[in-house]
């Protein structure tokens, strides 16, 4: 029987789409929980019988597809950040010290190795291939970790008794997991203390494409960067409400920080609201919660940008 105790993930970087790396060297993915898996399609004939049965089913299109849910740790997923953001960390940029990755149109593709460790017999390696991560969100709750889910969307899946030929295994990253008390969020670039929860969406907008003689499909096309959220405060004054209703449009920057001082700060230069909702449940205080739609900067030239600063 296996269990999710003995349960290990590794990631490389595709160079061809689809293929493996030779003798890959694969970072191992610090993981939650996760379902990624092969799923497939069913069709099922229609012929009409006089017994009421069905004559036959085939299995269709199939495709790699689920999710990753993770704990957000210093230099863990930066690979797998600049996939969700299709753009590749500028080193010592825009300053000496500081990194940044910025949401652009740089396509990467991953190979992703499952291993069950426990499983006694047959295949315990699953290899998903042709790997992109459509859709990603984040989430920043009071005491607690912080929180990222990432849903993929593939091309095949292999299972095997080894790893790729040649595979190298790393071990796990060693940095703590941030939480949601050490950094600071700012709103228009003064600071607010009071925000109960921050929620980050990312969706590049990736769609199956199936093709007549072949049940794998071509690679997903991909749509825009949409990248959006959620704001929930403390209702003290009717400030963020306001820019919703004037329709002002603002900005929003938030800093994770580890216990050895490493450093993210997450850049939206330029957000509108799309809502402001003061809901009363009970008699304890109320929260307003700001829905908020990124868009393009200018001066930056993105709707979201990442600052990295080892401490």
């Amino acid at each position: 029987m296996s269990n999710g105790s003995r349960h290990a993930m590794h990631i490389i970087e595709e160079v061809t789409y689809g293929v493996t790396p030779s003798n890959p060297t694969m970072a191992a993915i610090r993981h939650k929980s996760t379902s990624l898996s092969l799923k497939k399609d069913m069709i099922q004939s229609e012929e009409i019988r006089s017994d009421r049965m069905i004559s036959d089913a085939r299995h269709g299109n199939y495709k790699v597809g689920g999710d990753i849910a993770v704990e957000l740790s210093y230099g863990t997923f930066d690979a797998i950040l600049e996939g969700l953001l299709c753009g590749e960390w500028a080193l010592q940029t825009p300053s000496s010290g500081t990194d940044r990755l910025k949401a652009g149109t740089t396509r990467l593709s991953y190979s992703i190795l499952r291993f069950f460790g426990d499983l006694a017999a047959g295949s315990p390696y699953h290899l998903f291939k042709g790997c992109e991560f459509s859709k990603g969100s984040l989430t920043i709750k009071p005491n607690a970790m912080v929180e990222m889910s990432l849903t993929i969307m593939g091309q095949d899946m292999t299972i095997s008794g080894s790893a790729p030929s040649g595979s190298t295994l790393s071990a796990p990253s060693t940095t703590s997991p941030f939480d949601s008390f050490t950094g600071t969020i700012s709103e228009a670039g003064s600071a607010i203390a009071v925000v109960t929860e921050l929620a980050l969406e990312i969706d590049n907008g990736h769609a199956e494409r199936f093709i007549v003689g072949d049940q794998q499909g071509l690679r997903p096309s991909i749509g825009r960067s949409n990248v959006k959220g959620t704001v929930t405060a403390y209702f003290e004054n009717t400030t963020l409400l306001s820019k919703f209703i004037n329709e002002t449009e603002s900005s929003l920057s938030f800093n994770l920080v580890d216990l050895s001082g490493n450093r993210y700060t997450f850049n939206l230069p330029r957000i509108k609201y799309t809502g402001g909702e003061p809901d009363v449940k009970d008699e304890g205080p109320i929260t307003l919660a700001m829905p908020f739609q990124a868009l393009f900067d200018s001066s930056s030239a993105t709707d979201l940008y990442i600052d990295r600063n080892d401490a």
